[in-house]
């Protein structure tokens, strides 16, 4: 279970651990095994390969495609695999199986697929025109985010932001306008944060909405779509509510597009006029929120 490991594990110790889980869990003959006992070892493995893709893309930055001695590399091809690994690990468990107990397995393990979500998804070659995104190393282990446009090189961003986490440049998405771009970016194994660049009469700002603002340990907000010519923005998130006695909740949510502040949340998109008419298509796609 993750909680078997300490969390002052060294980050190359955690990742070797992790490869043992998965590669422990894979030799399992789950075919032999009740129902339930197999969507528990899916559970796991879900979980396994959800924190190795985040692994598996720190370690791309950190040691930049030079592995410590004794340790295998890692390839961007990696990472794209843990994240399936973990995706299909979770479309495997059988919900009707599923015993009381796991419930709350089941959701945990759901938010970390969702945190690393984007590992999944092919990393395309770069735009070259528009409002977009490039990163550049900053300090050893740190990337660096530039916002860019035609007239705005990387020499001379229109925003700069550096990060200790994954940024999945694939995440980025821009609005009608091009006034605003929000990215995906992953600080933790089990927690995403949704960034967004947004013009000013002052220039370029950048605001960080984090799952929550309450101590917890596993959540992610996510990009949904553009809310026409008011600006807004939607927005699906999971997370342990802490004020809930840490009780899981997802919410679909309409923000605003200044603040990021929530205007109208709903337990369900079909719930909220906007998310009805204005969701993204990839985003639909793509979410683990609507499992």
């Amino acid at each position: 279970r993750p909680d078997c490991i300490a969390d002052s594990t060294p980050p190359l110790q955690r990742w070797q651990a992790d490869r043992a889980r998965a590669v422990l869990l894979a030799r399992v003959p789950a075919a032999d095994l009740p129902p339930y006992v197999r969507n528990r070892i899916r559970l796991r493995q879900a979980g396994v390969w959800s924190t190795l893709a985040f692994e598996d893309s720190r370690r791309l930055v950190v040691e930049g495609g030079a592995a410590p001695a004794g340790l295998p590399g890692v390839t961007a091809d990696d990472v794209r695999m843990a994240g399936n690994e973990a995706l299909e690990a979770l479309a495997g468990v059988d919900k009707t199986e599923l015993a009381d107990d796991d419930q709350s397995a089941w959701t945990d393990a759901a938010m970390r697929v969702g945190a690393s979500r984007w590992a999944a998804e092919q990393v395309l070659a770069p735009a070259t025109t528009g409002l977009r995104v490039a990163t550049q190393p900053g300090q050893p282990g740190e990337t660096c985010v530039l916002l860019i446009d035609a007239t705005h090189a990387a020499d001379h961003p229109l925003a700069r932001r550096c990060t200790f986490g994954t940024v999945w440049t694939a995440s980025a998405r821009v609005n009608a306008g091009s006034s605003a771009l929000t990215l995906a970016v992953q600080p933790l194994a089990t927690w995403r944060e949704l960034w967004m660049f947004r013009a000013t009469p002052a220039g370029w700002t950048l605001q960080v909405l984090p799952p929550s603002t309450e101590a917890s340990d596993v959540g992610y907000v996510e990009f949904a779509g553009w809310v026409p010519a008011t600006g807004q923005v939607l927005a699906a998130r999971e997370v342990r509510d802490p004020q809930r006695g840490n009780k899981p909740a997802r919410t679909y949510e309409l923000l605003d597009g200044q603040t990021l502040a929530t205007e109208k949340a709903a337990d369900a998109p079909g719930s909220l006029k906007a998310f009805y008419r204005f969701q993204d298509p990839a985003w639909k796609r793509m979410t683990v929120s609507l499992r």
